[in-house]
């Protein structure tokens, strides 16, 4: 029979700590050593004793008391994390007064773009702000259950998240830069990381296909003179204009109503939500589906955004490059990063990505004349 070699230590004995710590892993590790960073991060060195997503289910609620979480990222190490945030404080309420007031802002902000573009003057007169109803109300009803999306799905799983924050910008198109939610506390799998990530751009496009379908139904067929603002062509804005105007001959296009704008705008929006990279949506998707992967997959798409700025000379492309940089080839690990997603999972990982062709827009905005 094989006996297990005893654990050496390079911990400094006065702390009891990981020494507690270390027998609340009978039985799910075998410790051969351990050490302590100044970190509060204790690894513990040795072999894994049974699956990863049931060591993490158990050494959670064993740990739980002590304030640490564990971290698999390897069968042969556990990491235990001090956890900073007491869980009574770590509620998604806490501090709503800003996330209030950011939401009205917001209202405000979009009212202002909704009621300018259609021709208001909502500094001359503030009751101006009432022609940007459609489109303010059609678009923050797509952003809020993207986000409601989110954050439902981050509560279902007991990880920590704050209220959104939205953020209030007076400039066309949209009147805002969308809205993002905190996490306040670790997530446990990539089962989990996935179900959050996907959970936003798919809420958001229930509300967003419906308002863009229902806002083009109101919007007409027109000649364009003159320099006109167009809205750019994905695959499914074009099915959608096909399928209830028509073929649309040359010279002539849709001449957007608010909700239709504000739905367009929301494909647009989960479009770049879906994009691969490090903290979008995309990159929750991505990372849970390939691991360490992932890395490989931003430099792919770092790619194909080079070729659509070489296409449509669209700036934001490079915007969007820079941005991918600076926000690096790395996505933060879930606590267990060994436990795979399921066929079921995986299936839907393919469906996103047919969903983010399906919306990618190679030119968003143009102005022609004619």
């Amino acid at each position: 029979m094989k006996r297990e070699r005893p654990m050496r230590t390079w911990i400094f004995p006065a702390d009891p700590q990981p020494f507690l710590l270390g027998q609340e892993l009978a039985g799910i590790f075998a410790i051969e050593s351990a050490s302590n960073s100044m970190r509060g991060v204790i690894r513990f060195r040795g072999r894994l004793l049974m699956e990863p997503d049931r060591a993490m289910s158990l050494l959670t609620e064993r740990l739980w008391p002590y304030g640490y979480v564990p971290m698999i990222r390897d069968p042969h190490e556990i990491a235990l994390v001090r956890m900073n945030t007491p869980v009574a404080e770590a509620s998604g309420w806490r501090g709503w007064p800003l996330n209030l007031a950011l939401f009205l802002a917001t209202v405000l902000t979009t009212l202002f773009v909704g009621a300018l573009m259609e021709g208001g003057n909502p500094l001359g007169d503030p009751l101006a702000l009432l022609v940007g109803v459609p489109f303010s109300g059609s678009l923050l009803l797509i952003l809020g259950l993207h986000e409601l999306g989110h954050y439902l799905t981050a509560r279902a799983y007991g990880v920590q998240v704050s209220l959104p924050y939205f953020i209030p910008m007076p400039l066309p198109p949209m009147g805002t830069m969308g809205a993002i939610i905190r996490m306040q506390s670790p997530i446990p799998n990539r089962k989990v990381l996935f179900d959050i990530g996907i959970a936003g751009p798919l809420a958001g496009l229930i509300a967003a296909i419906p308002v863009l379908v229902i806002g083009l139904m109101y919007s007409p067929v027109t000649a364009l003179k003159g320099e006109v603002w167009q809205e750019g062509n994905s695959l499914a804005y074009l099915g959608l204009k096909w399928l209830l105007k028509g073929p649309i001959p040359p010279g002539y296009d849709v001449s957007l109503h608010p909700m239709a704008l504000a739905g367009w705008l929301g494909l647009f929006v989960t479009a770049l939500n879906l994009m691969p990279l490090s903290q979008l949506d995309g990159g929750h998707i991505a990372y849970a589906s390939l691991g360490p992967r992932f890395r490989l997959v931003v430099w792919f798409f770092i790619g194909i955004m080079v070729a659509l700025f070489a296409y449509s000379h669209w700036e934001g492309w490079l915007l969007w490059i820079g941005v991918s940089i600076a926000l690096g080839l790395r996505h933060p690990p879930p606590l267990d990063n060994l436990t795979p997603l399921d066929g079921g999972r995986r299936a839907l990982a393919m469906v996103a990505l047919i969903i983010f062709v399906a919306l990618l827009t190679p030119l968003p905005f143009a102005v022609y004349a004619y």
